[in-house]
């Protein structure tokens, strides 16, 4: 299961915002790391440099990597919608993300790990792929003896899976239905989609 696993908070630093979730050491230094700090004078980003960070925030926000990233975007540019907002649907519809929104993983990371680790069901059978697309109608739940993980019990004390339309929760089966893909103004991330699609139509 390939995923970032360098230092988050010196990528969350560069990219200027906390894109794995909370974190004390992001919010304390809140500036580019380096040596200098907030003293360095820095040049001012070049256009196809705000692109760039852009399409950095995006996969690392949603723990994708290049060449899936890549995948994702050329199968929205031949989707019929508007591209970017078709590229984040696909980011949502991933069945990991689907697990954090829904508010049985406390992080995406954590998420994942659940995917892998047999825990998670989609319509009643165990799903172990994290970028498995998610479609309308499906359902996904915990599996039975996986209810009593202490990490899911956490989670789910949480309101999250309250929050979203596209999704609806049973509290009591611990499994929720995936309704439809999100509209862009109910997707909470802050991304730029278009200066992604900027990016890849110089390629």
């Amino acid at each position: 299961m390939a995923r970032y696993t360098g230092p988050k908070s010196k990528k969350a630093r560069a990219i200027g915002e906390p894109i794995f979730g909370s974190d004390k050491s992001f919010e304390k230094k809140n500036y580019p790391p380096g040596q200098h700090g907030l003293t360095k004078k820095r040049k001012k980003t070049s256009e196809y440099g705000v692109q760039l960070k852009e399409k950095q925030k995006a996969k690392y926000t949603y723990g994708v990597l290049e060449k899936q990233f890549a995948n994702l975007f050329d199968k929205a540019s031949r989707s019929k919608g508007v591209t970017g907002e078709v590229l984040l649907q696909l980011l949502e519809s991933r069945l990991d993300n689907v697990v954090f929104r829904m508010g049985i993983a406390p992080t995406r990371n954590a998420a994942r790990q659940l995917v892998g680790h047999r825990h998670i069901l989609v319509n009643g059978e165990v799903v172990n792929i994290p970028s498995y697309s998610v479609k309308p109608g499906d359902v996904i739940g915990v599996r039975e003896k996986s209810k009593s993980l202490e990490v899911i019990i956490e989670a789910l004390q949480s309101i999250r899976h309250n929050q979203f339309s596209w999704i609806e929760w049973d509290k009591d089966a611990m499994s929720g239905k995936y309704l439809n893909a999100p509209l862009r103004n109910e997707i909470p991330e802050n991304i730029t989609e278009h200066l992604i699609v900027e990016l890849y139509s110089k390629n």
